[in-house]
């Protein structure tokens, strides 16, 4: 209804246009020129008043929920990709309010198409379109990726967790296991076509009942497989298809590496209030073949470097929003800004499938997107991130990689290649083979041209987003210490960790 509102309103323009210039040899005169000259303005300003509006979707108050955008005549979701606290508090900023950010469609699968996807703010800008972003709906997010705001108080803000992403809200209440008697308490799988798939049930106090899945993710459903004994979780779920019961348990929160449910926190159990979708529960698919990657961190250690770069060699990595914000401030400001020089910390990053089954895109081949610009096909939006960080865990220069490339470039002895970007073919990475992306490559850097002189830590993580189910998320990433002088970057110490 709103699109068709929308575009009878600008069919009224066109007609209303036309008719105050000189039409079939006839000229109007000037005072009803200027009429409707006044009445195109005020309907050009009524359909431009909503624009860029934001609304919240799905919470418990009007200052919580997914976060919607209104953009030509319709509302679209914000998809998570890079979806942080600086984006937050653009948001709630609207409301008077802080904010920190949830991701994984939080509060209910997207119910509008996706306007906004790989969004970077800053956390000063005066709305959410004035942040770095893909062209608007430009984007490879599914309904289970919509990006949420919790706005209050500053000082009403709960904590984070000290060694996780700056998504996840801290839950203060004991592990499960502490506060129920596991010994009488079960879980199980139910409303499936087979034992390893279903909507996920736990026993407590003497009845069956189902999760809540706000925050539902694969964390979550990982320790649901390992509980039951059933490998890893191919799929997390937030839906009805599996039938619904009675729900008992809301804000499960898992680390990824938990043995069972049971060593997970909650929000709450018995009768607890479940944002989202009605009749939606949280629900898994197991599997026992899943990939595996594994981040090489001596090769970060030993390729980090920093290169100055002018900008007109940077033109096509700026269009995949490869750079800091100051870099596009300057191309806005400075006539000759193609002479301005930024300087990049490159690396080379390695990732072995130490799995038991292939690694391969989450989209199918047909719906790659072509960037025209460096003339090759992203299979993933956001392959890997990269972060520089303060001592206190804020984010001061960030990057990350679209996927254009997943290839076997170096496998094991007695393991054949499978897998070749050449001639348009099929995207992957077999099992005990690598893919490399070499610190040469355009986007695999992080502008640190605005970061102080100082120590940091450097964080590099693949899949970051868990897009693609893995058996195991805790070395998906590399934290390393990272010394910044004016002349050189020394990268060192790097250990594994979750993105």
């Amino acid at each position: 209804m709103l699109q068709l509102k929308y575009t009878m309103n600008l069919i009224v323009l066109i007609i209303l246009l036309i008719r105050t210039v000189k039409v079939f040899g006839k000229n109007v005169n000037e005072h009803e020129r200027a009429l409707r000259a006044e009445f195109v303005q005020n309907l050009l300003n009524k359909q431009n008043k909503f624009e860029g509006r934001i609304k919240l979707v799905g919470g418990s108050s009007k200052y919580e929920g997914n976060v919607y955008i209104y953009h030509a005549g319709r509302w679209g979701a914000v998809c998570d990709d890079n979806w942080d606290d600086e984006a937050a508090a653009v948001v709630c900023r609207s409301f008077n309010l802080s904010g920190i950010a949830t991701i994984g469609s939080q509060y209910g699968e997207a119910i509008e198409r996706f306007w906004l996807d790989d969004v970077i703010c800053q956390g000063d800008e005066t709305s959410l379109s004035k942040c770095v972003f893909n062209r608007w709906g430009s984007t490879d997010c599914e309904k289970d990726e919509v990006a949420g705001v919790i706005c209050m108080e500053e000082e009403e803000l709960p904590a984070r967790h000290k060694d996780s992403d700056a998504m996840s809200l801290a839950y203060n209440e004991e592990r499960l296991r502490d506060v129920i008697d596991v010994s009488k308490s079960k879980l199980r799988l139910t409303g499936g076509k087979n034992i390893r798939e279903g909507r996920v049930e736990i026993f407590l106090n003497g009845s069956w009942g189902s999760i809540c899945p706000d925050g539902w993710t694969v964390y979550e459903a990982s320790a649901v497989c390992r509980h039951l004994g059933m490998g890893f979780a191919e799929q997390a779920l937030q839906t009805y298809i599996f039938g619904f019961s009675n729900i008992i348990l809301s804000g499960v929160s898992c680390e990824g590496n938990e043995s069972s449910l049971f060593d997970c926190k909650h929000k709450q159990r018995g009768n607890v209030k479940c944002p989202g979708d009605i009749g939606h529960t949280a629900a898994v698919v197991c599997t026992h073949f899943l990939a595996d990657l594994v981040l090489d961190t001596a090769v970060i250690e030993r390729s980090a470097h920093l290169q100055d770069v002018m900008m007109f060699q940077l033109q096509c990595a700026m269009e995949e929003n490869c750079l800091s914000r100051t870099a596009y401030e300057v191309q806005k400001l400075i006539p000759d800004w193609q002479y301005e020089t930024r300087r990049l910390l490159r690396f080379t990053a390695s990732s072995l499938n130490a799995g038991n089954a292939e690694f391969r895109p989450y989209l199918p081949k047909h719906l790659w997107q072509w960037h025209l610009c460096h003339m090759h096909y992203h299979s993933m939006e956001v392959f890997a991130t990269f972060d520089v960080l303060d001592y206190n865990g804020l984010r001061v220069a960030e990057g990350h990689k679209a996927s254009f490339c997943l290839e076997d470039n170096t496998c094991m002895n007695g393991v054949q290649k499978q897998y070749s970007c050449k001639n348009y073919g099929d995207q992957g990475i077999s099992v005990n083979c690598s893919d490399v992306y070499m610190y040469n490559i355009d986007c695999q850097w992080v502008d640190v041209t605005d970061v102080k002189p100082g120590d940091y830590h450097f964080k590099v993580a693949v899949n970051p987003h868990a897009r693609v189910a893995e058996q195991n998320y805790h070395n998906n990433a590399a934290l390393c210490n990272l010394r910044l002088t004016t002349t050189y970057a020394l990268v060192y110490g790097c250990r594994h960790e979750r993105p």
